[in-house]
């Protein structure tokens, strides 16, 4: 793994020989006063699946990302709750769709840093229906071989749930270190991110989101966005991590371009999307780009947006920051 030794400011994009593909599949009738509508979502999760992977069938196209054997993780951004979080709605077509694929339910399971925050937005409601199990990757616990030393970064003061809370001793704090769930219990992840702003990392998305979830002693790297534009791509590109991820979809039915981790639904606009890629970066920089979209339409104050932390993704060959590098492919349901 590449490593970041110079700090986010003196970083720039390098320019790299490789195009991002995005699907992007819209639908006006998606949702209805906020609230998604199941048969629209499962539409759109059909056709942007299929154009993805170029397959006819929903089956065929999860069985060219997972095999009936894996361990299938679906990764939310829950605290905010349903309405501004990943929604439940997009999740459920998800896994229909595993289960059309013959992955069994037992194979499958939802997660997020705290299973409380799961649970409040609604998602225990999919573990009733489908037979899947939640997860909360601070209440698995922590692997004590398994962790992210930066080479520059401030000492962590270990707060309750982590893994050297308690302890004394030089060194301590040093050390961010995977969740259990990423090293024992999984094959694959499929990464599901709201496009919901983030006042430090720009947007609470699939960088930020599966990073932060993954590892503890976090704190001290959200203290400013030039600790998070090196940590979270380094902790992203961990084998334990990005190895494992085979796809990511951003859910833009709605956007929310203030509030961070609150869900305001009057700082909302409707989009109606669903994005679909292997590329993180390049979802999450389409991200970035219409939250300030919509901050403009609003009238909103600016935000200065964190470009290094994606600058320093392409870096780490996580994905394609550069706009230009990024081909959306759009789908619109009538």
């Amino acid at each position: 793994m590449l490593c970041l030794k110079a700090s986010a400011a003196d970083l720039t994009l390098r320019p790299v020989d490789k195009t991002s593909r995005v699907i992007v599949v819209e639908d006006p009738q998606a949702t209805d006063a906020f609230r998604p509508r199941p048969d629209h979502i499962r539409e759109m999760m059909t056709r942007g699946l299929t154009n993805l992977t170029r397959t006819a069938t929903v089956p065929l196209a999860w069985r060219s990302l997972v095999s009936t054997q894996d361990i299938v993780a679906i990764k939310v951004f829950s605290a905010p709750g349903a309405n501004s979080g990943t929604r439940p709605a997009v999740v459920a077509a998800a896994i229909e769709g595993l289960l059309s694929a013959g992955v069994p339910a037992k194979n499958i399971f939802i997660w997020d840093a705290q299973l409380t925050d799961l649970r409040l937005a609604g998602f225990s409601n999919l573990t009733n229906k489908y037979g899947v199990r939640l997860a909360g990757s601070i209440q698995s616990g922590y692997d004590e071989n398994t962790f992210y030393k930066p080479e520059s970064a401030p000492v962590g003061v270990p707060v309750w749930g982590d893994l050297e809370f308690g302890r004394k001793g030089e060194g301590v704090g040093r050390k961010s270190y995977l969740s259990s769930l990423l090293t024992n219990s999984l094959t694959k992840i499929v990464d599901i991110s709201p496009a919901l702003n983030h006042n430090l990392a720009g947007v609470s998305g699939h960088l930020y989101s599966l990073a932060m979830s993954s590892v503890d002693n976090i704190g001290r790297f959200e203290a400013s966005p030039e600790r998070l534009a090196i940590a979270v791509p380094e902790i992203y590109a961990l084998r334990n991590i990005s190895d494992h991820v085979v796809l990511n979809i951003t859910d833009a039915l709605i956007c929310q371009y203030e509030g961070g981790e609150r869900g305001l639904l009057h700082f909302s606009a409707t989009l109606n999307q669903l994005r679909f890629s292997k590329d993180p970066v390049a979802l999450d920089v389409l991200s970035l780009t219409e939250l300030d979209r919509q901050r403009q339409a609003a009238d909103a104050p600016p935000v200065k947006l964190n470009l290094d932390l994606y600058n320093n993704a392409a870096l780490l060959e996580l994905g394609v920051s550069d706009p230009k590098r990024i081909k959306v492919e759009t789908i619109k349901i009538p």
